[in-house]
């Protein structure tokens, strides 16, 4: 992401509280303190998106003329959610670790054994901050690195730290969409939309057939009902247009050559599995052309 990322989702930076002006000099330390940290933190998140190569586009989908296309990414509410959780399991693990901390120190120095509390002090604090550092950026990452790219006949979800990890599901094989929402994420007026598709022709223990499913999710939208509604639509639209391709249509004609083709001996769930096989291939083609 480039640097202005931070800013465009807050980021944990008061945004209103930046562009406010008063005529007291309260007023302008209030403003210098959010630009100051904006900047260093606007420096320190440039740093670390280079470090761990953060894509800066969102990823692609073959798609057709005239085919929609759209990506969008989680609300900044999502962001905020993210550092809700954060804090609630900061305050939780912290509080024990210090609990821990002064017990040992008590015990150290009740036994006489003083001299050991005196290196066991920055050790503790150690185990105690280092971590929260690395979870706080950690959620900064992974809200940057979060993509969602819909076109009619498949959507694509990107999301990783370290590891950046795409999925791609095509609506003719989807079999159930749905919303989640906790108590909190209400509290932010975001939810989550999953995604289920079908199970494949994979195989299970003792050589039996296994379903193999996937599913993406969605999370962190405020316009979740509405996403859910499109991903419907066009579920409709792909299972009653067959391949969703218009040259499968026409090689329908052709004897032989259709998608259920005499003589091919593969069944429906077959030729959708091939199908999600080609379009993963024309999405690596065309990266790979990049």
């Amino acid at each position: 992401m480039s640097p202005g990322g931070p800013d465009e989702t807050g980021a944990g930076f008061d945004a209103g509280g930046s562009k406010t002006r008063h005529a007291d000099g309260a007023g302008v330390a209030s403003t210098t303190r959010p630009q100051l940290a904006h900047r260093a933190y606007t420096g320190v998140w440039s740093f670390l998106v280079r470090w761990f190569k953060v894509p800066e586009q969102p990823p692609t989908l073959p798609t057709s003329p005239g085919e929609t296309f759209a990506s969008f990414r989680p609300s900044p509410e999502y962001l905020r959610y993210l550092k809700c959780l954060f804090w609630i399991a900061l305050l939780a693990i912290d509080v024990v670790l210090t609990a821990l901390w002064i017990a040992a120190t008590i015990a150290l120095i009740a036994s006489g054994l003083w001299f050991l509390a005196i290196p066991l002090a920055p050790i503790a604090l150690a185990v105690i901050i280092l971590p929260d550092i690395v979870a706080y950026v950690g959620i900064h990452l992974r809200y940057d690195t979060t993509w969602y790219v819909m076109t009619s006949r498949s959507i694509r979800v990107r999301h990783g730290i370290w590891i950046i990890r795409e999925l791609t599901l095509t609506f003719e094989n989807v079999q159930n969409v749905r919303l989640h929402q906790g108590p909190i994420e209400r509290a932010f007026g975001i939810a989550s939309v999953l995604v289920e598709t079908a199970g494949g022709g994979g195989m299970g223990a003792k050589g039996q057939p296994a379903a193999i499913g996937h599913h993406a999710s969605i999370d962190g939208v405020t316009n979740a009902e509405e996403i859910r509604d499109q991903i419907m639509a066009r579920v409709r639209q792909s299972r009653a247009a067959g391949l969703g391709d218009e040259r499968d249509h026409a090689s329908a004609a052709i004897p032989g050559r259709g998608p259920a083709a005499a003589g091919s001996g593969l069944s429906e769930r077959q030729l959708q599995l091939l199908r999600s096989i080609r379009d993963e291939l024309r999405a690596t083609v065309r990266a790979a052309a990049r």
